[in-house]
């Protein structure tokens, strides 16, 4: 018995290739490949940032910031801060100062936590606690001066040192600490909590 054989012409099956290649699920790599330079920038844009009018990064911190003792005459005003972009996992935030070019490894400036995670800003001079200017909730601890709230820069006279103020979003409501605990005991409790951070490194000397 002779079996029929079908053949296909050089057209024929290059319809049949085209049919099969339309009904096959687009590749992982093609969605990402056909982002637009405005989604990728996007994506880019929409991470966690910190914005000051006080302090420009890589600027010279102004007297209304400076310390007002110790041979240092300022304002003592904490600057004004704003942040953005905050992931959705965030459940408080905390802000941090830090002179880290201090002799003796470091001066905490500022440390104030349990920001509720519904605030975006902290006005200029929340760090003064006889103000009141915090959210509802939130806590400062004594600086390295030994003051509660803010304590601005205040370096020996040489080279300007660097700020760095600290931003970390949280993904607890709570630290579980009270106005006791140093600043070194918050900052290495937000770092361990945080799920993103950002900072604003001004520079001030004298």
């Amino acid at each position: 018995m002779r079996r029929a054989v079908r053949v296909i012409s050089s057209q024929g099956v290059v319809a049949v290739l085209m049919a099969l290649l339309a009904a096959s699920p687009p590749p992982a790599w093609a969605g990402h490949l056909g982002d637009s330079p405005g989604q990728k920038h996007a994506a880019v844009q929409a991470r966690l940032a910190l914005h000051s009018p006080d302090i420009s990064p890589g600027g010279r911190i102004s007297l209304s910031q400076v310390y007002d003792e110790s041979g240092c005459h300022g304002g003592n005003a904490s600057p004004a801060l704003s942040w953005s972009h905050p992931p959705a996992a965030t459940r408080s935030f905390a802000v941090l100062m830090l002179d880290p070019d201090a002799p003796g490894g470091g001066w905490w400036h500022w440390a104030v936590f349990d920001i509720p995670a519904g605030a975006a800003a902290l006005r200029a001079g929340a760090g003064d606690p006889a103000r009141h200017l915090l959210p509802p909730g939130a806590i400062q601890v004594r600086n390295d001066f030994g003051s509660p709230g803010y304590g601005g820069p205040c370096p020996p006279p040489g080279p300007p040192h660097h700020y760095h103020v600290i931003l970390y979003a949280l993904r607890v409501a709570k630290l579980g600490l009270d106005e006791s605990a140093s600043p070194a005991k918050v900052a290495a409790m937000a770092r361990t909590l945080a799920v993103a951070e950002a900072e604003i490194v001004g520079l001030y000397g004298r």
